[in-house]
């Protein structure tokens, strides 16, 4: 029961040991004592808390916070000592923000049970009991033998055991763990591979042996032992036996497997980040400033307690006749009561911490958050998603991304390949409207217009033409131009590893290079998409793969069947940067064909059209096209036999294999006659090229972090603006060793020294980072930040992490942001400082453990430059407004000691003292927070250069916090003299003849203070609505009706009716309004003063865009309310206007140059 209990307070995981023994459909032994081992359950857990452990694990996470744990400690001194102040004053304010702080957290954990519970409780079919059924995914246990059937996510890691295919085997996509789209083959031990019924798997008597749980996705090792006939058969378990949690079935039926790894020891499980609690920069600042402000606490604590002392010194203060001490008072101890003193003081000033500050900015995090959720702009229609927020803290952090990390397949792109052109034999073609259109002369078309291939519908009546001997001839009419399209499109159909679900071929290619292609009948799966497109496109233009049987590729060329013979494939490598495959042709004849890159392909080449191929490559690469050379070699018989020697015996090899093999490939893919060029489209998403360029000019830098390959990602680099076009590529991939490694970043770092003027993109692959990061970190980190983009290859999920923690720990601490899509990324968006989750198609995994959430990342402008610039304003301007009120709100206290023999004596009644911060100022700024707009939204979205003046956490600086410290102090002393000189000891200002007391000169200070703080944050105010005024000016109104009816009336439940009348009292006196006019209008004349002359004469950059947006604003509306025949004379005088203000905004200097001209346009304006 106890182990139960700690487990479920996440303190004693469950015990492990080396290895795990599973018993497939949990048939344990049944002789011996046999004890099975215990694994966790199936359940997936994102969310922080649970049931058992929220109170103290909350209390805990919220009693670190400095304010808190510091008022805890004066509620405890309070509760001890005699002080000058109730508990109270304490104690209910803390338990309030504890509270709400509580209520708050506690609601967005619940959000993230309700996301885990959907995809606990999601259905799952299990063998049980000799029969199939339906149970939720968290009651998976290990051993169980699941049921997925295709397009399904695997709930949990499985061994396959069958699938409908009868050698085992079932496609798989891995795109939500490690962003690869590419379809993975795994197959089954022969033994079970035959077991493709229930009732068959029922009678399976085997045993699982495998190594405990790790992250590595590649890498698993075991052995199955299964019996039959009395006799056990082991055969060994690899990473083509495992179908990880989070992958999706494709072109297979349905499969079986056993779960060996469940819930949070899955794989995908292990690459999540343990969640951690982020803290923003301004909460780190708050800290500091909170400790600036306990020192001056302590300091004002220790002065005030030695004057004391000081002052009774002289034995007429130390024991007054109106005040005698009692005998235990003169005999108790000196020092005990010199730190009695002193704490009594630290209750009496502690007011100067803020501890409504942290409630206050909790309920403007969770109730602005709101905002995200509802702003249409981040709705995507298609598919029906708005912004989610799963992580209210870091709203503010939103608006100081220094760096933006982010996935590419299916952030960036759609994850969808699209063919666009070609060049064939020296001809450039487009594909419009499914038929492809030649850009130059054809034999059909002498002139240079677009032409239709619609000249060769005589093609049907041709006999075979690819497999006759004329490979090599060159296109002296329309036989031999249909010849060279023709075999082009063969080589497009059979170099490649696409798989076809179904092959359904009877209508497919029927006509001459048109689009009957049906993708409804046939299904392709490729392992690039690119490779996908393009079979898909020489489908439409009839040559058609129909499927592979064994060694036998299919085709179907414009409705005849043809059968290829697979001889070899010569694999895709990042050194050679090509593949190849040799068949044979229907006739004998031994091909080889050859697709790749242009740089890998033309230098091999001896014949075709080389140049203008190189030319259209070099057009379609500006287009920002993926781009790939197809090239092919007849072998003659003597040819063909020397080749199949040497790729067998390099393929045998023991020693230097990869090298035999490279060297093999060299000698074969020579000679080549080029055939021509495909140019595809990786669909970018909406607007990607235009959000990157604004996240650049903002001046964030963004990371490409994946795990594609190389040339796949540095395309969609240069297509999506990332990279550009003018940018000096460097390439730090392939390394072997550290010291290879290090030559290579210090080459790097010197062609930057040297060309410092050129922008430098940096692409290094996941091999050659974890060198780079094992010995050489700062010199990577020098070569990074020199470096305007830096894309990132062939990364695991825990290398992202890495990557990014990196950036994190780096000198400058800058604020990093991760956005991703898949279960792949989720390591990095919970390691960096904001994460983000792309609501896409590869699964919910990224949105739910994300901070946000968002349809797709061209939101992403918008939350981080308006959203983000306006939460962090907003936060910044509260944070220091709680500090200027606190410091106005105690400092006469300190100052009042000084005339009161420092006896601890209270300025303010207790009633004022815990109202202060919970009623009287509290809601103006908490609306200011949540509905400020500083500047207009679609201002700041145009202008991202103003996301600049923001970053760093410039508002929350030291110099800004020492101005809103000294205002503060300044108000204060004009709170307490002004009232002091004005209402002079000797006047008397009552009607019959009565002298103010203390409570009504502590009364005057107080009702000064909430007048002059709440029009100080009506001063701060730039975005007014009906909600601002109200509890502005509602709460002045509310101060003076709460005393009037506080003072008027003798409470029974108060034991002191010190106010009793006062208010009355004060508000009876002319001299006492005079008094609060004149000192709230000089608190403030000062610092309207201040505001005009640097809006005059040192504008910022923001109060600039403001002066643009009201001249924007003003103009809009004065054309709206004239007609039609006079707005348009206007509107061409306010154009001329607007472009005179911006001008005159950002260019300080030019201002008075055209003022004359400016003020003469709206003179017309309005007169008119």
């Amino acid at each position: 029961m106890w182990r139960w209990v700690r487990q479920q307070l996440g303190f004693d995981p469950p015990h492990q040991s080396d290895t795990r023994t599973i018993y497939i459909a949990n048939r344990f032994p049944q002789y011996g004592h046999y004890t099975p081992q215990k694994f966790i359950d199936n359940r997936i857990i994102s969310s922080k808390y649970t049931v058992w452990n929220f109170v103290p694990k909350n209390l805990f996470e919220q009693f670190r916070r400095v304010a808190n744990f510091y008022f805890l400690i004066i509620f405890l001194v309070q509760l001890m000592i005699d002080t000058p102040t109730s508990p109270v004053t304490s104690g209910l304010p803390l338990f309030f923000v504890i509270t709400v702080t509580a209520i708050k957290q506690g609601y967005e954990d619940w959000l993230r049970h309700i996301s885990d519970n959907e995809v606990n409780g999601a259905p799952v079919y299990v063998v049980r009991s000799g029969g199939l059924v339906t149970t939720r995914s968290k009651n998976i246990r290990v051993g169980d033998i699941v049921r997925v059937a295709k397009n399904e996510i695997f709930p949990a890691d499985l061994v396959l055991l069958s699938s409908d295919r009868l050698d085992g085997s079932c496609h798989v996509t891995t795109a939500s763990l490690d962003g690869e789209t590419n379809l993975k083959t795994h197959v089954a031990v022969p033994e079970t591979a035959v077991l493709q019924t229930v009732a068959n798997l029922d009678t399976l008597i085997a045993v699982v042996e495998c190594q405990q749980p790790e992250a590595d996705l590649y890498r698993f090792m075991g052995r199955m032992t299964i019996t039959q006939q009395m006799e056990e058969i082991v055969r060994p378990l690899g990473p083509e036996s495992l179908l990880l949690r989070g992958a999706r079935l494709k072109n297979t039926k349905e499969i079986f497997g056993v779960a060996v790894y469940t819930g949070m020891e899955t794989k995908m499980a292990l690459n999540y980040k343990s969640k951690s609690q982020k803290r923003s920069a301004v909460e780190k600042s708050m800290n500091t400033f909170l400790i600036i402000y306990l020192i001056i606490l302590i300091s004002e604590a220790i002065i005030s307690t030695i004057l004391k002392y000081t002052w009774q010194a002289e034995e007429k203060w130390d024991e007054p006749w109106y005040n005698q001490k009692t005998e235990h008072q003169r005999n108790s101890s000196k020092i005990l009561k010199f730190i009695s003193d002193f704490l009594a003081f630290l209750v009496l000033y502690n007011f100067i911490i803020p501890i409504s500050l942290y409630v206050t900015v909790e309920l403007q995090k969770f109730l602005g958050s709101f905002f995200i959720g509802w702003d249409l702009d981040l709705y995507h229609e298609e598919s029906d998603e708005k912004a989610q927020v799963n992580t209210s803290d870091l709203n503010e952090e939103l608006g100081q991304v220094e760096y933006v990390f982010t996935d590419k397949t299916g952030t960036l792109t759609e994850n969808e390949m699209q063919f666009r052109e070609c060049s064939i034999n020296g001809t450039k073609y487009q594909e419009i409207n499914g038929r492809l259109v030649s850009e130059g002369p054809t034999p059909d078309s002498s002139d240079g217009n677009l032409s239709y291939l619609t000249s060769l519908a005589h093609l049907n009546n041709l006999s075979h033409l690819a497999t006759s001997s004329s490979f090599r001839t060159s296109p002296e009419n329309g036989t031999e131009l249909i010849k060279e399209h023709d075999l082009f499109f063969k080589a497009v159909s059979l170099c490649h590893t696409v798989q076809i679900s179904s092959v359904q071929t009877d209508s497919i290619g029927d006509g001459p290079w048109q689009s009957s292609f049906a993708p409804a009948q046939l299904e392709y799966y490729a392992s690039s998409p690119d490779e996908k497109a393009l079979v898909e496109a020489a489908a439409r233009f009839g040559i058609v793969f129909v499927g592979n049987s064994g060694e036998i590729m299919e085709v179907k060329t414009l409705g005849k069947l043809e059968r290829y013979k697979l001889l070899h494939i010569l694999e895709f490598d990042p050194d050679r940067r090509r593949m190849s495959v040799i068949v044979q042709a229907p006739s004998g004849e031994k091909l080889l064909f050859v697709k790749g890159a242009e740089s890998s392909i033309l230098p091999e080449c001896i014949g075709g059209e080389i140049e203008k191929t190189r030319i259209h490559v070099d057009e379609f690469a500006l287009k920002g096209l993926r781009t790939l050379c197809m090239a092919y070699r007849q072998f003659t018989s003597k040819e063909y036999e020397e080749i199949n020697r040497r790729l067998f015996e390099a393929r045998t090899a023991l020693q230097q294999r990869e090298e035999k093999l490279a060297g093999v490939f060299q000698f074969i893919e020579k000679d080549l006659i080029l055939l021509g060029a495909t140019a595809v489209e990786d669909k970018l998403q909406d607007k990607v090229r235009e959000t990157i360029e604004a996240l650049r000019m903002a001046g964030i830098k963004v990371w490409v972090l994946t795990g594609d390959k190389h040339e796949t990602a540095v395309s969609v680099s240069l297509s999506c603006g990332h990279f550009h076009r003018t940018m000096n590529i460097l390439e730090l991939l392939n390394q072997k060793s550290d010291s290879e490694c290090a030559e290579k970043l210090g080459q790097l770092a010197r062609r930057i020294r040297e060309d410092h003027v050129i922008q430098h993109g940096l692409v290094v692959d996941g091999t050659s980072l974890s060198l780079a990061l094992r010995e050489h970190e700062k010199l990577f980190m020098d070569v990074c930040r020199n470096c305007s983009a830096v894309m990132c290859c062939r990364m695991a999920p825990l290398q992202k992490a890495k990557v990014i923690r990196l950036i994190k720990i780096s000198p400058e601490k800058p604020i990093t942001l991760a956005i991703g899509d898949g279960a792949n990324d989720v390591s990095m968006i919970q390691e960096a400082h904001v994460g983000i989750g792309i609501m896409g198609k590869e699964g919910r995994q990224a949105a739910r453990n994300s901070d946000y959430a968002i349809a797709r990342f061209k939101f992403l402008s918008k939350l981080l430059f308006v959203h983000g610039h306006f939460y962090y304003i907003r936060i910044a301007t509260l944070v220091q407004y709680f500090f200027y009120k606190n410091v106005c709100f105690i400092t006469p206290q300190f100052l009042y000691q000084f005339y009161c023999l420092f006896s601890q004596q209270t300025l303010y009644d207790s009633v004022y003292l815990t109202l202060y911060n919970i009623c009287f100022t509290s809601l103006p700024i908490l609306i200011y927070s949540l509905l400020e707009q500083h500047i207009d939204p679609h201002v700041l979205q145009n202008k991202p250069t103003l996301y600049r003046d923001i970053s760093k956490n410039r508002q929350l600086s030291m110099k800004t916090f020492l101005y809103w410290t000294i205002l503060g102090f300044s108000h204060a002393f004009i709170f307490f003299f002004g009232s002091y000189f004005l209402i002079g000891k000797d006047t008397s200002l009552l009607g019959n003849g009565q002298m103010f007391g203390n409570w009504t000169f502590g009364t005057l200070v107080f009702t000064v203070m909430v007048i002059t703080v709440t029009a100080k944050m009506a001063l701060e105010t730039h975005f007014w609505t009906w909600i601002n005024h109200l509890v502005t000016w509602g709460s002045i109104l509310f101060y003076f009706v709460f005393s009037l009816f506080y003072g008027g009336i003798l409470w029974p439940f108060l034991s002191s009716q010190n106010m009793y009348f006062v208010f009355i009292q004060l508000l009876s006196s002319g001299s006492a309004w005079f008094a609060i006019i004149l000192m709230v209008v000089t608190c403030l004349f000062l610092d309207i003063v201040k505001k005009v002359f640097d809006r005059q004469f040192h504008p910022t950059n923001i109060e600039k865009a403001q002066m643009y947006s009201n001249t924007v604003a003003f103009s809009d509306e004065f054309i709206a309310l004239q007609p039609l025949s006079r707005a348009r004379n206007q509107l061409s005088k306010l154009s001329l206007l607007k472009q005179i203000q911006v001008s005159s905004a950002w260019t300080p200097c030019a201002a008075s140059q055209k003022e004359k001209q400016r003020v003469h346009l709206l003179e017309e304006c309005w007169s008119e």
